[in-house]
């Protein structure tokens, strides 16, 4: 299994109690506790600039949170929340009822749907009409314990990855945002497992960005997939694998705003490795190892992320409780590590830009809270306040 040991064990254990319950999921509008104001927008908002730093905007913007429903002191559905773009000061808004174990979120490009996994055995997609916050259903994914989603650019298709069957699956999206039936279901059944692990366990699946290739990244065969979409008809074709070092565990994949390559964190080995990518062939190849900074204590890599302008990335680190600092040089094809920074959480599990790229937000997972730091045009992270709290935070999606 995942290092994420804490969260993949808890899922095991509830496995008997939650079987089923993401296939009920009501097609209702939201509940729990009442939210005094409407969203603060439903539009996309545009990055300010090449750089994609903090822009003028005073106004505040939605902030919406993922978590384990059935964890123990676990949420009550998705948190609702607003965040101000120039002190990043989050205030509660409420919660969205009516998901189950919305572990990862996602958001329409147009900005008016948001889409939920349920990571539970019986795997389940979600999407929430964000004007009214209505819920417009759940599909199976033909899968368990999804555990990422994306949405394709066309915004036609959401993709979706299940951790612990090893398959992403396929969903077309409708005119209001609502899912259609599965079109497609890979499983990873090949290469063999790596070291430690039972099977694959798909973790991540990302649209490259030349658009015509997606890639799931699945920890269990230490392998990159590269997949050509079908619009049309919603089919994936594998084209191309990329094999990790035996044993990294690879968990999650962000691209350089180049096109031409991609960094790496390898969860199980607690290392990153700068990727070359053709658009062409939708080949990647791995490079290797590198340090995430960490020193020798126990640490599992979660999310990467890459400034929009290409000249800094970031690393989430569970265990070290930190944010990796890296300088990107040679036109994306170079890591170059600066330190780490405290997160000021336990277990930050995901991270996320805001879209004017001006703050930075840490989901983390034990501690229950959500961290928010300033970003610098010089890649500088900076605390922006005391952390927000919210229980068994695993996911922050900014908009």
């Amino acid at each position: 299994m995942s290092s994420d040991g804490w969260s993949r064990r808890r899922f095991v254990g509830l496995l008997a109690r939650t079987a089923g319950a993401a296939a009920a999921l009501p097609a209702a509008g939201c509940g729990g506790a009442p939210d005094p104001s409407p969203p603060a927008s439903s539009a996309a908002p545009t990055a300010s600039g090449a750089s994609g730093r903090q822009g003028d905007s005073t106004s505040p913007r939605p902030l919406y949170i993922g978590t384990y429903t059935s964890a123990e002191g676990g949420g009550k559905g998705v948190g609702l929340a607003d965040y101000d773009p120039g002190t990043g000061r989050i205030t509660g808004r409420g919660v969205l009822t009516g998901v189950g174990d919305p572990s990862y979120l996602a958001a329409h490009p147009d900005g008016r749907t948001l889409y939920a996994v349920s990571e539970r055995e019986e795997g389940a997609v979600t999407a929430v009409r964000l004007s009214d916050r209505t819920v417009l259903g759940s599909r199976s994914t033909s899968g368990a314990a999804p555990c990422h989603l994306s949405v394709h650019p066309g915004g036609r298709w959401l993709l979706s990855a299940n951790y612990g069957s090893g398959s992403v699956a396929v969903h077309p999206i409708d005119a209001s945002g609502a899912l259609g039936e599965r079109t497609d279901l890979v499983g990873h059944s090949t290469p063999p497992p790596g070291p430690g692990q039972q099977g694959p366990h798909a973790h991540q699946i990302v649209t490259a960005p030349d658009g015509g290739h997606v890639l799931a990244v699945d920890l269990g065969t230490d392998t990159v997939y590269t997949y050509r979409l079908d619009e049309a008809s919603g089919r994936l074709t594998e084209v191309a694998r990329a094999r990790t070092r035996p044993g990294a565990g690879p968990r999650h994949l962000t691209f350089h705003p180049g096109g031409r390559h991609a960094y790496l964190a390898n969860e199980v080995d607690d290392t990153v490795a700068v990727c070359a990518y053709d658009p062409g062939t939708g080949r990647l190849t791995v490079g290797e190892a590198q340090s995430t900074g960490t020193g020798s204590g126990t640490n599992h890599p979660a999310q990467i992320l890459v400034t929009a302008d290409g000249s800094h990335a970031f690393l989430a680190n569970r265990g070290h409780n930190s944010l990796t600092r890296y300088a990107v040089e040679a036109d994306g094809a170079r890591l170059r590590l600066l330190g780490t920074v405290p997160v000021g959480g336990d277990f930050p599990r995901q991270i996320a830009f805001s879209p004017d790229g001006g703050l930075l937000f840490a989901a983390n997972q034990r501690s229950g809270t959500v961290s928010v730091f300033r970003v610098s045009e010089g890649g500088e992270l900076r605390s922006a306040g005391e952390p927000f709290a919210s229980p068994v935070a695993v996911c922050a999606l900014p908009l």
